[in-house]
């Protein structure tokens, strides 16, 4: 049998990565226009689950489809780690017999023989987070050493089984923290951990200690599989900073604003359009500048705050039609008093972007116009206005 350095190629730093499935029913077009954005944000790698699940229902169809999605990537530059099992949904735990030990092994041997040959294939990724799941979770503090002991003695011989299956592809387990890593370390070729802590203090900790167990492992390579989570205090940009800074290869979690994650995770929405511009900075190397040499923007240095201002009043004012009746003007025209006020507020970053002023607009504009609230338009304009005046100490 080979050792590790037989199987590796290089340190993998190179390795710029997004976590990115292949769907279900969707069609090669979509596929490609998907994995078009990644090629176009630079990324050459993607790592991706596979379901045994899956497999036994319609092996022959289900192995094409994995096919597909490698090949798809490769024809872009993209690089793929497919993931055999997860561990992430085990509540409880019994024995398995021979019989579904052989399962496994069919299954692991079916998915290796249709993917081993392809050059696209970057390494196996064995277990997804295999000691991350309510079984351990909840478990007692007197039961925890016998239950994380099953998941492991079941997790070494599943990478047995890999093994075994090829002796020529790297393979790696990607543990969902760097304290796990002990348990594999030793039958792995590449280190890979998942980043998801909330300080840059815990961020460098585990990268350290990464950095430590690859060390004592002969100087085995060591990947960053999952990162990035703005809903546990995760930021990407900073992410991808210390990946550079420790010369760590990345897989970004998730490549699609989609889904179960979309609320917490993702880069690009279906449609190409994203929701923080400063991942996409990031990922080429441009970060926000958190030094004392920054210059505040000074939105109002020209005057267009105030005139901002005086455009949404213009825009608001009643206008005498006849004796009686005043009118206020036409949706279109408060908008577009709006919008000059929004432009000043967003462009300064004086204002959250998490519902934009800007999406908000755009939603007013999409509307027909007789089907317009043009109280609710007014009272947006106005609100506008009023941000512009506090935030520029308009009087």
């Amino acid at each position: 049998m080979k050792t590790w350095k037989k199987r590796i190629e290089g340190d993998y730093s190179d390795i710029r990565g997004v976590c990115h499935n292949p769907k279900k029913g969707q069609s090669l077009a979509e596929m490609e226009k998907e994995l078009g954005y990644a090629q176009r944000l630079n990324l050459n790698a993607a790592r991706f689950w596979m379901s045994q699940e899956e497999w036994e229902k319609a092996p022959e169809e289900y192995e094409e489809r994995m096919l597909q999605f490698v090949r798809s990537c490769a024809d872009k530059g993209i690089r793929t780690m497919p993931i055999f099992w997860n561990g992430n949904f085990i509540k409880e735990y019994r024995e398995s017999s021979k019989e579904e030990w052989e399962k496994r092994r069919q299954y692991a041997k079916a998915m290796i023989g249709r993917l081993k040959g392809e050059p696209g294939i970057l390494m196996w990724d064995v277990c997804n987070e295999p000691l991350c799941n309510d079984y351990l979770r909840m478990a007692s503090e007197q039961e925890y050493p016998e239950r994380k002991e099953n998941l492991v003695k079941d997790l070494r011989r599943l990478c047995e089984i890999v093994r075994m299956l090829d002796d020529d592809t790297p393979l790696t387990v990607g543990h969902e923290q760097a304290d796990h890593l002990d348990t594999t370390a030793d039958l792995v070729d590449v280190i890979s951990f998942h980043d998801y802590l909330p300080t840059r203090r815990r961020m460098e900790k585990a990268y350290e200690k990464t950095a430590q167990i690859a060390k004592e492992q002969g100087g085995k390579p060591v990947l960053n599989t999952e990162t990035g989570c703005i809903g546990r205090a995760n930021p990407y940009d900073l992410e991808l900073e210390l990946c550079e800074k420790y010369h760590c290869g990345f897989f970004l979690f998730n490549l699609m604003i989609e889904g179960f994650w979309g609320e917490i995770h993702g880069i690009v929405y279906p449609d190409g359009t994203v929701r923080d511009p400063g991942i996409v900075a990031a990922l080429y190397g441009f970060r926000r500048n958190r030094g004392k040499e920054r210059i505040l923007p000074r939105g109002n240095r020209e005057g267009h705050a105030c005139e901002a201002v005086k455009a949404v009043e213009a825009a608001l004012q009643l206008k005498e039609e006849t004796l009686f009746v005043n009118k206020a003007k036409g949706t279109d025209e408060i908008l577009e008093a709006a919008e000059y006020c929004i432009n000043i507020l967003e462009s300064c970053e004086l204002v959250p972007m998490w519902d934009a002023l800007s999406a908000r607009l755009e939603c007013f504009r999409q509307q027909e116009p007789s089907e317009r609230d043009e109280w609710a338009i007014q009272e947006f304009a106005y609100n506008c206005a009023k941000t512009v005046k506090e935030k520029f100490l308009i009087l």
